[in-house]
This record gives C-alpha cells, sequence and structure tokens, in this order.
C-alpha cells in the first residue's frame, strides 16, 4: 500500500514537473525556404531584434533547417487594446500612420518616461486629469478594432525598436497644445505630425 503511494505520488510530481516544462518552454520556430527575419517577427508578433537577441543572432541571415527560439509577445488582450487605440486614433489615416500610432505606444512602453506596460501607456492620466490620448477621454476606444488595425499592431510589434524613437503624436490642424509644437519632428504621414 505504501509502495504504490509512494509511486503513484511519483507520477502525479513527474508528470506537474513535465507539464511546468511544457508551459513554461518558449515557441521554436523551424526555419523554412522563403523565410525571413522580418516574416517570422510578423508572424508571431515579436520584434525582430528580440529574435536575434534571444538566438545571439548579430545579422539577419537564417538557414533553412534552423531552430529559431521566439520570445512571448505581448498579451492578446494588450494586443487587442492597442489595435482599438490605433482604429481610434488613425482610422482614415494611411496604413502607414496606423502602423506609427501603434509604434509610438510601443516607443512609450519601452521608454522609462512612461508606463512600462501597453495597457499603462495607453489609459495613463497627466497630473491635469487628462488622459494621453483622446480616444480614452472619449470612449471611442472602445470599439471593436478594423482588420487594418489588428495588421498595424502586428507590423509594429515586428519593427519594435528599430524606428526613428517617436514617443508624441498630433494633428496640427486640431491640437491645441503649444507644448507638443515644440518637440523634435521625427516623420509626417497624413494628417499626423510624429514627434520625439
Amino acid at each position: 500500500m505504501r509502495k504504490s503511494l509512494f509511486i503513484a505520488s511519483f507520477v502525479v510530481i513527474l508528470s506537474f514537473f513535465a507539464f511546468t516544462i511544457e508551459t513554461n518552454a518558449s515557441t521554436v520556430h523551424t526555419v523554412k525556404s522563403g523565410d525571413t527575419l522580418w516574416k517570422v517577427a510578423l508572424h508571431y508578433g515579436v520584434p525582430v531584434d528580440a529574435i536575434k537577441n534571444v538566438n545571439n543572432k548579430s545579422s539577419n541571415l537564417i538557414m533553412v533547417g534552423e531552430r529559431l527560439r521566439i520570445p512571448a509577445s505581448i498579451s492578446a488582450a494588450d494586443r487587442e487594446l492597442l489595435a482599438q487605440l490605433v482604429r481610434a486614433e488613425a482610422e482614415g489615416e494611411p496604413y502607414a500612420g496606423k502602423v506609427a500610432v501603434a509604434t509610438v505606444v510601443l516607443n512609450r512602453v519601452d521608454s522609462h518616461l512612461f508606463p512600462n506596460t501597453v495597457r499603462g501607456v495607453i489609459y495613463e492620466v497627466s497630473p491635469g486629469g487628462h488622459y494621453a490620448f483622446s480616444p480614452v477621454q472619449n470612449g471611442r476606444i472602445n470599439r471593436a478594432a478594423d482588420a487594418d488595425s489588428r495588421r498595424a499592431v502586428t507590423e509594429a510589434l515586428a519593427f519594435r525598436g528599430q524606428g526613428s524613437g517617436s514617443l508624441y503624436f498630433y494633428n496640427p490642424r486640431t491640437s491645441t497644445s503649444q507644448w507638443i509644437t515644440t518637440r523634435p519632428i521625427t516623420v509626417r504621414i497624413g494628417n499626423h505630425v510624429f514627434a520625439r
């Protein structure tokens, strides 16, 4: 009886250990013909640089059959929230503008000047009580994301860390902030000016 109880306990512990290893394991991608780091990054929604870092790569060269470890991306909930913000902020803007809006949020997450999560950046409130993004204030963020906004978020995630460091964007025709116009401009896309 004691021996069978010991064996049963051992099997349960071993099963738990195996499950823990499996659930904590990172995703592995086997490179196929036609794959590039950019395509792999887009597929998994992770930065090219992050794939290079976890695989100790100094170049973009990958070989067919090579096994690449894929780091974790942002959560599905954060990805959807970011896509909702992109739709609310950049609806009617060119696709590149949608990617740039998503990139601003990701740049803020990576900057010590802002909260370090997507949700934290999107819902940040200034000392004056204003939200960082007007769609949070007016409720437009609560609308469902569209396909272009989701695709733009995936592209921004893959591009993460490779842009010009934009932390802000504004529409010069509707902005009332004088401070924002003092920031160095990184690019103009559609009706938005992006700045650091």
